[in-house]
């Protein structure tokens, strides 16, 4: 009004602008500022009028009606006077209408004048003219709008008559334009505009898909208003999928300038700013027209999702699309036959009953409201009115008061949308007894003829609105003669022509057989209300004549006759529709449908889900052998996928291959959509049936608990959809990949090989993949896994995701949460819709790829826990656990759906899933947990809620530590401690879905609000995860998937629980901590080395001043932190699942703190030890060195006898000269020899010493114990005495009785290869024996001896006395031959004599005077050199040797203990020697041991690799060598001595020179120190090759045991671990580090392996550990005291051991081959008879077996 009246309202203000402006201010309708703003341009009143109306119009509806009234206020009658402006009647019309205006509106008092006149909008309104014009729903403008500059100079001419003509220029302009255009391009020109204006125009071709709408985008997790009017399309978009009930609103944000935001800033406003706005309905576009632009550019599937989602939130639908792209008009069948409704006639209101039927397919009188082309009344808002139930107003249809409603429609026009009415049950309140279409054409029925002939078919009567009907109205009207449609008029009575109209309907009422009842008056004074009233009675009467009624299916035939186009007709619909209705038309029962066409997924399937878990659990067992019992059961399996291999292809499952596997994508989704629909149609009859039969049975059977429960069953079982062929084929393809792998059916035999590429692409679609089947609680794993290895394969490895998943009690409302958040098309029904799990994969957009870190985001579905009707079923409980477990363990972010504040039903669900998170924690797996509370909708519920939050939190503490002692942990732990969960932030308060009592419930705006800020959160949290941890990838999801699955149907989580996945990141991080392991090893044996050389060249004084004991420490403390850094880093790191093996962490830093106390025992044992030799040493080198001072004078006084001879001696008499002085020289001194001791005395008296306090029985088998030198390790053998009595009388089982003594003989084993190994390390040092190293052997003895392992053996301390003199008798034989070798080495006559043959050399140089420079330098090569550099070489090369098998080809059979025992396992079975398994199996340390001492011989048997590294030891110690000499040869030294002593001080880390060898050198040697290094510098090369040759000549062997560190020693410190066994088969402990809490192996062996045999049959055991612990068997042992004990529990007596189940029924494939190929050898090494095998492990193969380790290390 305000724009049309512009000119007069200029002109009413400028009269009284400042009562205006002062009045505006009053009342708030401008502000200080704006009106301060006006005053600078109020000289120019004009200007400043205008830019207030600028103003105000900017503002919107509300400030221009609060504006009129102002107005009006100030001048009393402008309002009338603005209206009576508005029309350009001659004075008299005008006045004339004026008056009758006055005399026939009433106006309320109360009713504000501004909504007055608001309300009048047209001329008509006010003179009543006969000839009316086109008006619509929403204010049209009839007037071109002028630009700012014509009203300017309008408002400089002062001629009245100047507007008009402008007016009529700019009309007649746009006349002649739109002229030139026919109908059909107009059309076309308008929805080109439209196009463009929404920016669609390249989606009229390209239409979107609904897979392009629901993938992740960063726009889709932003809440933001459309800014510009491209943004509409996808705001609806965004909106509808999300049932946000502002879908609808077309409304766009007003931005400002960034010039016109500073300038506000400063208070200041350019002067011509309103004058750049324009407030124009061109700046948005009317709903309807968005919504059909959508359509129009949506594929029929969006379209079919878009329908769906508005009618959940009860928006009239389309019901048929005006002519867009064609001249037909489109029905929208297709688009509704996804939509099922549910009311409650009032028919079934007695019985509770209700009908749940298909959009489409529902039979119900349509009722249509047209109008003539002229109405001031809004039809679409009457017709809302009229579907409102009380209370409970909701536009069902866009009307001009909506929020853009009022905008002119430009492409909209002539479209029918419908809605519907259908009753609750509830008889006072339901407006009609059944249900009603209501069918609204948008504009007049003359210009839309079509539409309103098809209206005029289908419905059961067609309401006309009008408010005059004009002669060319009438004309139409007359057509309809003949019509069998019941027709009804709804008149404005306030119309001027009403007589004239009045005169027509007389005329038309024979010809629409019109009466009195059919024609409706709208008066002046009858409000809404009462009109609403009359016409719902008016249809409730059309209703109760039992009208016509059809279904929107049936209207398709009606389109098709009308010329409508049908949206289903396209070629791909029939096509598949025709190949759906092959295969539906069969299925009448469902239940019998399914027995006999779906055979493989019902009894079959059940039962080998049964025998599968039977397999894993072993729970009906009975007195079978397990072994034995495993084998039956396997058979069973193997039967029941028989039969199903043998089942034919139906005809139905043909066709539906036939339907999936089409290659064109909508070809493929039409067919699964009608699939849908009618196995959908087919379900709900039989399910009506069904509940219909229950009710009727539990009234007559009372009691008889068993029929009913046989319907309740069949209801349970009635459902059918796609998934079940789905399943099926799943079930045909598990089996045929059985056959295949049993060699029962060649590969290229094979008909199902395709199945999981179509079924990935079917993913890959939207379509979500079943993942449990809720029927049978099973997975089919083989499918599960090829369908997404597919997947992975066609998205090109490019697969990372993140998993969301769902779980709660049922029906309270999972699958539509998740449909809100994601817009997914979970099948959402009361009671039981969702069974098992599905998942469905959302791709990220590329944009978001970076920023999340993933790919798609996989979202899970379940079903309801604690549901009902499965209450009474078998293991309905243990169901739910399964599910929770499994989904949980896969998720990242579990939602926990709870329907109220306090269900109480969640407290078992809540059970449920805190054991599974806690189950997933040991495992490495804490996923995020959102507690979403349904029904919330108080907006205070978060603070009020902090109570229940406290006490929500306090149960699941409570549940976690009640949870914890189920699951036998001893730790205090807390909710929070197995989830990521904070109760402030993970709790969600959702209000109820529906806005009002369903049916006719709308959807809660808040609903969707809330779930919308759900899901940013949950992305953004993902966001954050993605930094720390990497999402998984299909393939590690497949793990997962496996892994959890066998642990589900193991029931064994806690101690039990590893994955491929897990053991592939404790693989990794086992081998990075062995590799830093071997980094600190080898840094202490080089600074030990080091130490040793600085000990034995350091002089007495220096000795003591040595400072190695705190470097030590030092030392030790930098190498634990380094490797406790370097696990913190890779943990930090995040690769490959790191988080999973996080609960070993611990373990591997104590292993630490225990590899440094080895270490710190070893490196001070061998520096003491070294300083122990100095110290013996030191009295004999002082004696030594008082002898060559004596033998050195008297060469010095030979010399000089000799000189003074006149004669020159020759060489012979300078010879007998020098022997003569020599052997007087040494009778002069007589060297003292080294004394001799007994050693083995010494030991005999250190170990009566140790046994002293043993008691007199042990001091008297000492006593009479023969010599000590007697006894060898070889010659001890266990006996019966050595067990204590009253045990060995207590095992009455001979059987036991050997098994004592066998773990005592491996005891003594074990003990004697420590012994021997520490007694060969001190023999080798070339040192003198010390008393210490007796006292050491005792001590490693007794604390053998004192673990509680050994003291559970019960031995006697004659096994103790026994063991001892045994160990020590071999100590004695070896530490006298060491002493004995020492005194000969050491003996001072005979290091004099080794010094003779220098002394006489340099006698001959100096009696000859020859240069002795190279005489000198080539003794010093040969003798200081030469012994020293070998010494170096020889400390250096063992760890050569261990750097380069650890870097060669052979290093990944070293790189953790499990890749060890996969290597000698493979190659165990290639050799195929029992021998060698005996060994294996009986004495696993000593066969280690030479397996990898054959490694190290084979590895150097070609002598090049060893000479090699020899060749690079001995080259960088002689360049070192080089360079000391060189830079010593320039310090300016005189004196050789002086430079000798100066080198070995530089080289004193790294070479031990003889001071022996020196002395000779350094005798009388006066030549020049350049001059000597230059001759030793020309004889080390020579030196070099002569030692590489004397290297090369050495056997690896004898090389070997000189080492110092022994290459074997330390990678079997590496591979062997701790060294403990199985308690059942002996099979060795592989776990990471040497000091794990837990001990397991990867696969374990039948128990006869380790010896174990029947005590009744004396038959070898062929049981399996692996298996006894989920069977009901039990053991008895010494352990236990012979009581029996279930093998489940073993822990009790083994709680450091881990036994896991097999994790595949093949797993233990490698170790029954070995078995079955050597029984009867095993048999005789055992002393036992063969063991009964059963059947099935004769057809295990060698490549079978190979598989199976390959499969169960992870080696694939």
């Amino acid at each position: 009004m305000i724009r049309k009246g512009q000119k007069h309202l200029i002109e009413i203000l400028q009269m009284n602008s400042d009562v205006v402006f002062d009045g505006l201010l009053s009342k708030s309708v401008i502000t200080k500022e704006e009106q301060e703003i006006l005053g600078k341009v109020k000289e120019d009143s004009k200007k400043a009028v205008w830019e207030l109306l600028v103003l105000i119009q900017e503002k919107g509806e509300a400030t221009c009606r609060n504006f009129l009234e102002c107005l009006e206020m100030a001048c009393p009658g402008s309002s009338l006077s603005l209206r009576c402006s508005l029309h350009t009647a001659e004075p008299s019309s005008l006045a004339e209408g004026v008056a009758e205006l006055q005399s026939k509106t009433v106006i309320p008092a109360s009713t504000p004048i501004g909504e007055i006149l608001c309300s009048v909008e047209t001329k008509e309104d006010l003179l009543g003219k006969a000839s009316c014009e086109r008006a619509t729903e929403g204010p049209m403008d009839l007037e071109t709008t002028f630009s700012l500059e014509e009203m300017k100079e309008d408002s400089k001419n002062k001629s009245p008559g100047t507007m008009g003509k402008m007016k009529a220029k700019a009309g007649e302009a746009s006349s002649s334009v739109t002229n030139d255009l026919d109908p059909e391009q107009k059309r076309r020109k308008a929805l080109q505009d439209m196009l463009t204006k929404l920016n669609l125009e390249k989606n009229q071709s390209k239409k979107f898909s609904l897979q392009q709408v629901l993938e992740i985008k960063s726009e889709s997790l932003k809440e933001c208003t459309p800014c510009a009017m491209e943004d509409l399309p996808w705001h609806f978009l965004k909106k509808v999928l999300a049932l946000n009930m502002t879908a609808r609103s077309t409304s766009l944000e007003k931005r400002t300038s960034g010039d016109q935001r500073g300038k506000e800033k400063k208070k200041r406003h350019d002067e011509s700013i309103f004058l750049s706005i324009k407030m124009d309905e061109s700046s948005s576009v009317n709903p309807l027209d968005v919504l059909c632009a959508v359509l129009l550019c949506s594929d029929s599937f969006l379209q079919q999702e878009i329908l769906s989602k508005m009618s959940m939130c009860q928006f009239a639908l389309p019901l048929l699309l005006p002519p867009l792209e064609t001249s037909h008009c489109t029905l929208m069948l297709w688009a509704m036959r996804d939509i099922v409704k549910r009311w409650r006639p009032h028919f079934l209101v007695d019985s509770r009953g209700f009908i749940e039927e298909s959009l489409v397919l529902t039979p119900m009188p349509t009722i249509s409201f047209v109008r003539m082309e002229s109405l001031s009344l809004s039809k679409s808002k009457l017709l809302s009115e009229f579907l409102s139930p009380s209370q409970q107003h909701h536009n069902f249809f866009i009307h001009r008061d909506m929020e853009g409603g009022n905008i002119p429609r430009e492409i909209a026009d002539g479209l029918v949308e419908i809605a519907w009415y259908f009753p609750g049950g509830q008889k006072s309140s339901d407006l009609f007894p059944e249900p009603v279409a209501i069918a609204n054409l948008h504009g007049g029925i003359e210009s839309h003829q079509v539409q309103f002939r098809f209206l005029s078919e289908v419905s059961s009567a067609v309401f006309i609105f009008a408010n005059c009907i004009s002669e060319s109205e009438y004309t139409f009207l007359s057509s309809l003669k003949g019509s069998s449609t019941e027709y009804y008029f709804i008149l404005e009575y306030n119309s001027r022509n009403f007589s004239k109209t009045s005169d027509f309907l007389k005329d038309l009422a024979p010809v629409l057989k019109l009466s009195n009842s059919r024609i409706l008056l709208k008066a002046a004074r009858t409000n809404t209300a009462n009109m609403v009233e009359q016409l719902r009675t008016t249809v409730g009467r059309i209703i109760s004549a039992d009208p016509k009624r059809v279904t929107i299916d049936d209207m398709a035939e009606v389109a098709r006759e009308t010329s409508v186009h049908v949206d289903e007709d396209c070629q791909e619909c029939q096509n598949a529709h025709r190949c759906t209705l092959e295969i539906t038309e069969d299925v009448k029962d469902v239940a019998l449908y399914k027995k006999e066409m779906l055979k493989l997924q019902g009894d079959l399937w059940k039962s080998l889900a049964r025998v599968e878990k039977e397999l894993c659990r072993m729970e009906r067992q009975g007195d079978t052998p397990s072994e034995k019992y495993r084998s039956e059961l396997k058979e069973k399996w193997m039967l029941l996928r028989q039969q199903q291999n043998e089942c034919d292809l139906t005809i139905g499952l043909i066709n539906f291959i036939r339907g999936i596997k089409d290659s064109e994508s909508a070809r493929k989704h039409y067919f699964l959509k009608w699939m849908k629909f009618n196995l959908d149609s087919i379900a709900r009859t039989n399910l009506s049936k069904l509940r219909a039969e229950y009710k009727e049975k539990c009234k007559l059977l009372g009691d008889d608990a068993q029929k009913v429960a046989e319907v309740d069953k069949l209801i349970s079982s009635s459902s059918l959809g796609v998934e079940h062929f789905m399943r099926e084929l799943g079930q045909f393809y598990e089996a045929e990949c059985l056959m295949v792998r049993e060699g029962k059916l060649s590969t290229n035999r094979r008909q199902f090989a395709r199945l999981p590429s179509i079924a990935a692409d079917l993913m890959l679609g939207g379509f979500p993949l079943e993942l449990i089947d809720g029927d049978a609680s099973n997975i089919p794993l083989q499918w599960i896994t090829d369908v997404l290895t597919q997947l992975h394969y066609k998205l090109g490895s490019q697969s990372k995701m993140f998993v969301i998943t769902v779980l709660g009690v049922q029906s309270t409302g999972k699958s539509t949460l998740l449909n809100t958040m994601f817009g997914l098309q979970f099948a959402v029904s009361s009671g039981r819709c969702t069974r098992g799990a599905f998942m469905t994969l959302l791709k990220v957009q590329e944009n978001l790829i970076q920023e999340l870190g993933c790919d798609f985001i996989l979202v899970i579905d379940t079903e309801g826990l604690k549901a009902p009707e499965l209450a009474k079923l078998e293991d309905s409980y243990q169901h739910d656990n399964e599910l929770a477990i499994l989904v949980t363990g896969l998720s990242d972010i579990t939602i926990v759906n709870m329907a109220m504040e306090n269900a109480t039903e969640m407290k078992d669900v809540l059970q449920i899933v805190t054991h599974a998170f806690l189950r997933m924690e040991r495992i490495g797996q804490k996923p995020n947990c959102q507690f979403v509370h349904q029904n919330v909708s108080d907006v205070s519920a978060h603070d009020q809620n902090i109570r229940d939050r406290k006490h929500l939190l306090e149960q699941l503490n409570e549940m976690t530590q009640a949870a914890a002692k189920v699951e036998k942990l001893d730790r205090d732990i807390k909710f929070s401690d197995i989830m990521d969960y904070d109760p402030e932030i993970h709790n969600w308060y959702i209000p109820g879905l529906w806005h009002g009592v369903p049916p006719m419930a709308s959807v809660n705006r808040g609903y969707s609000e809330k779930v919308f800020e759900l899901k940013k959160y949950l992305f953004d949290f993902l966001r954050d995860r993605s930094v720390k941890k990497s999402p998984k990838d299909i393939p590690q999801f497949i793990e997962w998937i496996k892994s959890l699955w066998n642990a589900v149907k193991h029931e064994n989580f806690i101690f039990s629980f590893r994955n491929s996945l897990i053991a592939e990141a404790f693989n990794q991080l086992s081998t990075k901590y062995s590799e830093w392991d071997w980094g600190f090893r080898r840094e202490m044996h080089l600074w030990v080395s080091e130490q040793e050389t600085l000990i034995q060249n350091a002089s007495p004084d220096e000795l003591d001043c040595l400072n190695w004991r705190h470097e030590l420490q030092q030392k030790l403390l930098c190498g634990e932190q380094q490797i406790l850094e370097s696990l913190d880093k890779y943990f930090e790191s995040g690769t490959g699942n790191l988080h999973l093996v996080e609960k070993y962490r611990e373990d591997f830093v104590r292993s630490t703190n225990s590899l440094k106390r080895e270490l710190e025992s070893y490196s001070y044992n061998k520096c003491n030890d070294a300083l122990n030799i100095k110290k013996g040493q030191y009295k004999i080198d002082t004696l030594q060195t008082e002898y060559l001072k004596v033998i050195e004078g008297n060469v010095d006084k030979l010399l000089e006898k000799c000189r003074k001879e006149e004669c020159r001696l020759d060489d012979q008499e300078l010879q007998r000269e020098f022997e003569i002085m020599w052997r007087e020289t040494l009778s002069e001194i007589l060297p003292v020899p080294l004394e001799r001791r007994q050693i083995y005395s010494d030991i005999e008296l250190c170990l009566r010493k140790d046994l002293s306090h043993h008691g007199s029985s042990v001091n008297q088998k000492v006593q009479e114990a023969k010599s000590l030198l007697s006894y060898r390790m070889n010659t001890f053998q266990v006996k019966s005495e050595h067990i204590n009595l009253s045990v060995w009388n207590r095992m009455k089982s001979i059987i036991y009785k050997q098994e004592h003594l066998c773990k005592a003989e491996e005891l003594a084993e074990s003990l004697m290869s420590t012994c021997r190994q520490n007694i060969n390390e001190k023999a080798n040092s070339r040192g003198d024996y010390h008393e210490a190293y007796c006292g050491e052997l005792l001590h490693i003895i007794n604390q053998m001896l004192q673990q509680g392992e050994v003291q559970k053996l019960y031995t006697t301390p004659s096994f103790e006395v026994d063991l001892k003199l045994h160990i020590l008798g071999e100590a004695a034989h070896f530490f006298q031959k060491m002493h004995e070798d020492f005194i000969t080495e050491n003996d001072p006559r005979v290091r004099l004599e080794k010094l003779k043959p220098q002394y006489f050399s340099t006698f001959t140089d100096l009696y000859l005077e020859k240069d002795a420079h190279q005489t000198r330098a080539k003794n010093f090569c040969d003798h200081c050199l030469h012994p020293a550099l070998l010494d170096y070489v020889n400390r250096k090369l063992g760890i050569a040797i261990v750097d380069d098998i650890l870097s060669g080809t052979q290093s990944m059979g070293y790189a953790s203990r499990s890749f060890f025992q996969f290597t000698v396992l493979k190659e165990l079975l290639e050799e195929r020697n029992v021998d060698s398994y005996v060994r294996y199996t009986r004495s696993y340390e000593e066969f280690v041991k030479s397996w990898i001492m054959r490694k190290i011989v084979e590895h150097y048997a070609d002598n090049h690799s060893l000479m090699n590294l020899e060749k690079d030891v001995l080259s960088a110690i002689v360049k070192k060598s080089m360079e000391m000499l060189e830079n010593l040869k320039h310090k300016g030294v005189q004196m050789i001595s002086e430079f000798l002593e100066m080198f070995c001080k530089e080289m004193q880390k790294e070479l031990v020179i003889s001071k022996d060898s020196l002395v000779g050198i350094q005798f009388k040697n006066m030549s020049n120190p350049s001059q000597f290094v230059v001759c030793v510098e020309n004889f080390l090369p020579d030196l070099q090759k002569q030692m590489l040759s004397e290297l090369d000549a050495r056997d690896l062997q004898s090389k070997l045991s000189k080492l110092p560190v022994k290459p074997q020693d330390e990678i079997f410190k590496r591979v062997f671990g701790c060294g403990k066994q199985c308690p059942f088969c002996q099979v060795p402990c592989e776990a990471g580090g040497s000091a794990h809490k837990e001990h397991f192996a990867t696969v374990h062996r039948p128990q006869g392996l380790g010896r174990l045999k029947w005590n009744e049959t004396k038959k070898l055991c062929h049981e399996l550990c692996s298996t006894l612990v989920v069977s009901q068997c039990r053991f008895r042992n010494a352990d236990t005291k012979e009581k029996w004990h279930p093998y489940k529990d073993y822990r009790v007596y083994y709680p450091d051991w881990c036994i896991q189940p097999d994790p595949s029924t093949n797993a233990s494939d490698y170790w029954k081959f070995v078995f079955k190929e050597f029984n009867h050898e095993f048999a005789h090494q055992y002393g036992a008879k063969p063991a009964d095998l059963p059947e099935d492990w004769k057809n295990i193969t060698q490549e079978q077996a190979l598989e199976a380790l390959k499969e169960t290390y992870n080696m694939k």
